[in-house]
């Protein structure tokens, strides 16, 4: 009987630290997610901000543009 209660705790002993730590394996692949989405969002931005001095750059351009024209009539 006691060889029997020994395995038992022979076993559940080594499913426990087959287990390992999810909890930090977790937290650190959610902080590489979240740095990943963080650099995406950034990147985004600064997309944005890039298409919106381009787009007004275009409208000074243009009235720019037709100003020369109409003046030189």
């Amino acid at each position: 009987m006691k060889k029997l209660v020994l395995f038992a705790v022979a076993v559940i002993a080594i499913s426990f630290a087959s287990c390992g730590n999810k909890a930090a394996e977790e937290a650190k692949a959610k902080a590489t997610a979240d740095s990943i989405a963080a650099v995406q969002a950034a990147q985004e931005a600064e997309a944005k901000a890039k298409a919106m001095e381009d787009s007004i750059a275009a409208a000074t351009k243009a009235m720019e543009d037709s100003i020369a024209a109409t003046t030189k009539k």
